[in-house]
């Protein structure tokens, strides 16, 4: 993006994985009714316990979020201008607005330290756009740059923009199996050794439970990260570039952060870099990494491609 907002700001997205497992999630968001000219999927608010929802939407059309607050001058000054934009592109891009005092979790999981603050997600994770109330011609280039970023990572769907569209029915989700209500209870108090206990549980079980393995893996990264300093992560990563452990910690960061490149990079010169013997763990913690990701992620697709010709 042109005026990203700096890539710390973003490292709290980690917690976005502990959003995504809430339980209830709707079809498809939609505005807020009475509200003309938005349509009925491009424009809505998003609230704590609708976010999964976003989350997998983003995967089908990019979504920029938008978090502002009542109280914030330049917010009022910004937000008609990213409907405008948003609406005139019909569909390619939608809108979410978060208040930020009515919705604590993800002001914290997006690190909005200073509003408004606009990022985007594609295809689940989170995009750096901008912060403060920038020029219209600035949102229609940096709108721009988004679509081009999601046509790359294969993200080019588009919602109806049909004002008299019917609502989609919601579909019934089934109850979590118990250890999986288990260990989502335990991420929301935030004791993460007692979901990754549940989760382990859970495949000791049923070895097959891919929820329960990438439950398993996001709920690792969390813990493992949590209490990191970025900046201390990477200079202690810097002063000791063949130390699987500092490299491991940055990787991780990257990873929740979004920036999954930097990390399968990071940590594939690493394993090039280390005599064969001491190689494991590092293959070990990428293996774990590329299937939190998503084996059928291009990203991991290329690192995979890059460990193979390592290996061999």
């Amino acid at each position: 993006m042109s005026t990203p907002t700096p890539a710390a700001a973003l490292r709290g997205a980690v917690d976005l994985s502990s959003l995504r497992n809430r339980p209830v999630a709707p079809a498809a968001p939609s505005a807020p009714a009475g509200e003309p000219g938005s349509g009925p999927s491009l424009v809505f608010d998003v609230t704590d316990e609708t976010f999964p929802q976003v989350l997998e939407l983003s995967r089908t059309v990019p979504v920029v979020i938008d978090l502002w607050a009542e109280w914030c001058g330049p917010c009022k000054q910004l937000s008609p201008v990213l409907e405008k934009v948003v609406t005139e592109l019909a569909g390619r891009l939608v809108l979410a607005k978060v208040d930020v005092d009515a919705n604590p979790q993800l002001a914290q999981a997006f690190r909005a330290q200073s509003i408004p603050m606009v990022v985007a997600l594609v295809g689940g994770q989170p995009v750096p756009l901008f912060t403060g109330a920038v020029p219209e011609q600035q949102v229609r280039e940096v709108f721009a740059q988004l679509l081009q970023l999601a046509a790359q990572q294969g993200v080019t769907g588009a919602v109806p923009a049909d004002a008299d569209a019917e609502p989609a029915a919601e579909p019934v989700e089934p109850p979590l199996p118990p250890l999986h209500a288990e260990a989502y209870a335990a991420i929301e108090e935030g004791d993460y050794p007692r979901a990754i206990a549940a989760y382990e549980k859970a495949l000791a079980e049923s070895p097959r439970d891919a929820d329960a393995r990438a439950g398993l893996s996001q709920v690792r990264l969390l813990d493992r990260v949590q209490g990191l300093d970025l900046q201390a992560a990477r200079a202690a990563a810097a002063a000791a570039p063949h130390d699987p452990s500092a490299q491991f910690a940055v990787a991780d960061l990257d990873v929740s952060g979004g920036h999954v490149d930097d990390a399968f990079e990071r940590l594939l010169d690493l394993f090039a870099a280390l005599p064969s013997d001491e190689r494991g763990p590092v293959r070990e913690r990428l293996l774990e990494l590329f299937g939190l990701v998503g084996d059928d992620d291009a990203r991991v697709i290329r690192a995979r491609g890059r460990l193979s010709s390592l290996l061999f």
